[in-house]
């Protein structure tokens, strides 16, 4: 049996909490986490009609995209919105988990399916992130350093887009001497001694130190472990704000306008007027976009698509690159496709269900 604890670590795995923004609430919201699954229901939004679907389908486990908590409730009475969708989600028993912005930032997250779905390739981040990488430098005796390696490695070390195991080593003698109270790996106490090293580094993930910390200090023979860690400004390519990529086949205004249409089964958008040529690189930004739009520009885009863009941000549009505006439940709904992707890749013992409620509050006429 599958507790929600464990269904909620597969999915923070796959977008760690600790590449959501700092105004986010990506998390369990409501519920046991040792409560065992009945069953899953994944969605864009929690509503109150969405905790009734997963009553109704026998699902004790909501997955949404948007966190149904963003500010710190004072009182649970169901004066609010929030608060009765919360009141009936306890009354049966449903738990509520929220992924949300750090879903966002990873590289096979929220933007990731939305150019799957317009049919984008040679893809990447449009906006990396800063200062989400460290560097670890340590001393490792010859014959211990690929056991070492092997336990950082395991631990989360050294993955480097699609390259793992990576890290640099250089040969050089290291000199110490160990206290009367020492109890050394190599050589006696109070005598100096020199011995053939390894220095290695690898880079990691900022929020791994601990772990990685742990697997080290476990591996490493010598009692005292020389080592350094360095904070990287470097941008992290698998970790940012939109996407962009290209067409298969260059569209003109028209063609692509159709093209959006199609893949994102709407029937209208926003836009600015079309660019002056064909239409080849396209940026992304599922859900409110328009702080990328500079970003968009700088990658030669000829489209940037994403939503929530009020009037005066339409003028940043220019003769090489336009703007669309499709929605920000249309920019985003897909998301319910790769949480159902996630979850029945790593469980076959319940179900996983798509919300067949439509949570978008806008209507046109």
């Amino acid at each position: 049996m599958t507790k929600i604890k464990e269904v909620v670590q597969v999915l923070e795995r796959y977008a760690p909490p600790a590449y959501q923004e700092s105004y986010d609430n990506a998390l369990l919201q409501v519920g046991d986490p040792e409560a065992t699954v009945t069953g899953v229901l994944v969605t864009l939004d929690c509503t109150l009609e969405v905790v009734q679907e997963a009553v109704d389908k026998g699902c004790n486990l909501i997955v949404a995209h948007h966190p149904v908590i963003f500010k710190p409730l004072k009182s649970m009475t169901g004066k609010t919105l929030v608060e009765r969708i919360i009141l009936k989600a306890l009354q049966h028993q449903v738990a509520i988990f929220a992924c949300h912005t750090n879903l966002d930032h990873v590289h096979n997250g929220v933007n990731k399916k939305l150019c799957e779905k317009l049919g984008l390739v040679k893809t990447k981040i449009l906006a990396p992130k800063t200062q989400l990488l460290t560097k670890l430098e340590t001393y490792v005796p010859i014959e211990d350093t690929e056991k070492v390696l092997a336990a950082i490695h395991e631990a989360g070390a050294g993955q480097i887009g699609d390259y793992s195991d990576c890290s640099f080593r250089i040969t050089g003698t290291g000199r110490f001497t160990p206290s009367q109270k020492a109890n050394p790996h190599i050589g006696e106490p109070c005598k100096t001694e020199e011995t053939i090293e390894n220095k290695i580094e690898v880079v990691f993930p900022s929020f791994k130190q601990a772990q990685i910390m742990r697997a080290l200090l476990k591996a490493h023979p010598y009692e005292e472990v020389a080592h350094f860690l360095v904070a990287l400004q470097n941008e992290n390519q698998e970790v940012g704000a939109g996407m962009v990529g290209e067409l298969e086949d260059p569209l003109s205004g028209e063609q692509f306008a159709q093209h959006v249409k199609e893949k994102l089964q709407i029937n209208t958008f926003r836009h600015t007027d079309w660019p002056i040529t064909h239409i080849k690189k396209v940026a992304v930004c599922g859900g409110a976009g328009s702080f990328l739009t500079r970003q968009a520009k700088a990658a030669g885009a000829q489209v940037f698509l994403t939503a929530d863009l009020k009037y005066h941000e339409f003028f940043e549009a220019n003769e090489h690159m336009a703007l669309v505006d499709v929605g920000h439940y249309e920019s985003e709904v897909y998301t319910k496709e790769l949480f159902y992707e996630i979850l029945t890749k790593s469980f076959s013992n319940f179900a996983v269900e798509l919300a067949f409620c439509n949570t978008n509050p806008v209507r046109h006429s």
